[in-house]
């Protein structure tokens, strides 16, 4: 097959995976809030959420949802999961496998104020926020981090492409 050149226009859309370590996984998380939670239903088929999450800097993704949920009940049942973890639809994403944990409250206080304070800053009454987690019954989806990556794009297959 012959070499597309670099100079073709769909070489902007080259394919790419790039492994990073935990620091790493952390740096490019940072801001993005918009994930993909994979738990397993019971019938072991995934069952997948769409959620607001956080990757923290001590490396755990934190995910704010309610006890009666499916997602925190396939968890109590079975905790190995994934998270997508992503940017804009068409720019870079990275798998994160791992082990979740549901807390519930009280217990998950403090997990909710980390939440909360990593996807929009300080609050104007934490004492008043955690009132509401409690009031709402809100529960705290803990996902510690196995294995991920590469962080990926899609596009054409490199090896479509000349080298330079």
């Amino acid at each position: 097959m012959e070499k597309i050149p670099r100079t073709d226009r769909r070489a902007r859309h080259i394919a790419t995976n790039t492994e990073v370590d935990l620091v790493g996984l952390v740096d490019f998380a940072r801001g993005k809030h918009h994930l993909v939670l994979a738990t397993a239903r019971r019938d072991g088929r995934p069952q997948l959420s769409l959620v607001t999450g956080v990757l923290t800097e001590d490396g755990e993704v934190l995910i704010s949802t309610y006890p009666q949920r499916a997602k925190a009940k396939n968890i109590r049942r079975n905790p190995d999961v994934s998270v997508l973890i992503m940017g804009e639809f068409d720019g870079a994403w990275v798998q994160v496998d791992g082990t979740g944990e549901v807390v519930d409250m009280p217990a998950a206080a403090d997990g909710l104020v980390a939440y909360f304070r990593a996807i929009s800053g300080e609050h104007s009454d934490w004492d008043e926020y955690r009132h509401a987690m409690a009031d709402q019954g809100k529960s705290l989806i803990r996902v510690r981090p196995t294995r991920w990556g590469p962080i990926a794009t899609g596009g054409f297959p490199p090896e479509l492409f000349e080298d330079d």
